[in-house]
């Protein structure tokens, strides 16, 4: 049986190739991430970037608090509204320099925040729309906090970072010390009466030089610990607020929900147009045809009929598709177990079907996993070369899980003209996800989750 998730935390589509791998299938890297993180172009672009954070955040925060100062003392005349309207207006144009630096150095892209709406045309209605926008605000706040933030960034990566580097190197530059310093080495510690310790031996060297590599190795994470937080901060303040994204994510579900729909009218119009009507026209045109053999040839009148009755046994096989291919019978009357052991028994290969709900959930739920496990089950008959596949289906808290697999070639993706991408974006437009783990020589499995509605 197939090991279950209990619970969804992060939605990734495993279908990279990677060049090595262990005795387990596991890929394997020469040197570890520890090591090789110093010298990735990652780590230095994080430590420009906080660099440059110091005299950018100064620049934002004097500007707002400039701004927004005057803005404020001008309130007991009009001009203080205006003026604090362009403040905010400036800050929206400097966050978005924010954004773009964070996009080109820490390679976190953040959408544009929801756009002004002024109520009507004219100056007034725009200076109205920025002081009601809450993303202006938002990226005030941005300005005030991160000027501390940056300030204490700065401070530990310009100390630890060349420090760090400095000791690790200490074997190639000590002897300048003697040479230039007049010192045998670094000084560890000295008092008034001329005591003092150099690092002059090779032991003392090479300790050093082990603590400043272990210093540009935590020094590293640091880096990468702060620029997350500085994600964060852009993500959270300068991007477009949670309730901006939902709407703009509901309307491109909404979207895809109604190109869906079209979809399938316009193919169940072309299978009634193609398939059943055909059928029935030319079953209309051959009961007229034996009506008028039945007075001249009866023999021949009965074949005709004959015929005919197969043409209806025929159409009605193919409306008993298509009603099932819209929503079939028994997943209403008997629900998920019974109408996937059903689409099981079509499949070219063996199929185990296990299906644990106390509950049966809302229609619509299960019409939308019935199709999601008809179509992964198809996709295992057309592509997969496998011989033998599994469907579980569970309840995790307030998720309704599905989990196909087949012990076929694997290399599933959503570019691979399988029609997982079009399932993939049916399930995001009801708050659904699909998970694919296929490595190149199998085995595939293919994760569908859907919030639970019962």
């Amino acid at each position: 049986m197939t090991a279950r998730t209990p619970e969804r935390t992060t939605t990734v589509l495993l279908d990279h190739q990677p060049e090595r791998f262990d005795h387990s299938g596991h890929p394997t890297r020469r040197v570890p991430t520890a090591l090789r993180a110093p010298f990735e172009a990652r780590t230095w672009r994080e430590f420009a970037y906080l660099l440059l954070g110091l005299p950018i955040s100064v620049i934002l925060y004097v500007f707002a608090l400039v701004t927004m100062t005057l803005g404020a003392g001008l309130l007991i005349t009009f001009l203080g509204i205006p003026v604090l309207a362009a403040g905010l207006v400036g800050l929206r144009g400097l966050g978005s320099l924010e954004r773009g630096r964070a996009r080109a150095m820490l390679g976190h892209p953040v959408g544009s925040p929801e756009p002004l709406r002024p109520a009507s045309s004219g100056p007034l209605a725009w200076i109205g729309a920025v002081l009601k926008s809450g993303s202006s605000w938002r990226h005030l706040l941005y300005a005030l906090i991160h000027f501390p933030w940056a300030v204490i960034s700065f401070t530990l990566v310009i100390v630890l970072w060349p420090l760090g580097w400095a000791l690790l190197f200490y074997p190639l530059w000590h002897w300048t010390l003697p040479e230039y310093a007049d010192v045998p080495g670094i000084q560890l510690y000295g008092d008034s009466t001329g005591t003092a310790h150099y690092v002059d031996s090779f032991a003392e060297i090479t300790g050093v030089c082990a603590a400043g590599a272990g210093l540009v190795v935590l020094t590293t994470w640091l880096i990468r610990g702060l620029t997350q937080v500085d994600r964060l901060m852009v993500s959270g303040l300068l991007g477009p607020s949670w309730l901006a994204s939902r709407v703009e994510e509901l309307e491109s579900d909404r979207g895809v929900v109604v190109d869906t729909a079209a979809a399938d009218l316009r193919r169940i119009e072309r299978d009634l147009h193609d398939g059943a009507q055909a059928r029935l026209v030319a079953l209309a045109m051959g009961l007229g045809l034996a009506k008028e053999k039945l007075r001249e040839d009866r023999e021949a009148a009965a074949a005709m009929v004959h015929e005919a009755h197969g043409e209806v046994k025929l159409a009605l096989q193919e409306l008993r598709d298509l009603a099932r291919g819209i929503h079939p019978a028994v997943l209403t009357d008997r629900g998920l177990d019974a109408a996937l052991s059903a689409v099981a028994a079509r499949c070219t290969v063996p199929v185990t079907v296990e299906v644990d709900l106390d509950t049966r959930p809302a229609a619509a739920q299960e019409g939308i996993a019935y199709f999601t496990v008809s179509e992964l089950l198809q996709n295992i008959s057309k592509h997969a070369r496998a011989t033998s596949a599994g469907v579980e289906v569970w309840r995790t808290e307030d998720r309704l899980l599905l989990q196909v697999t087949d012990n076929g070639q694997g290399g599933a993706s959503l570019d691979g003209g399988t029609g997982l991408a079009g399932l993939a974006e049916r399930l995001d437009a009801v708050d659904g996800v699909l998970v694919i783990d296929s490595p190149v020589g199998g085995p595939t499995r293919v994760t569908a989750e859907l919030p639970w509605r019962g």
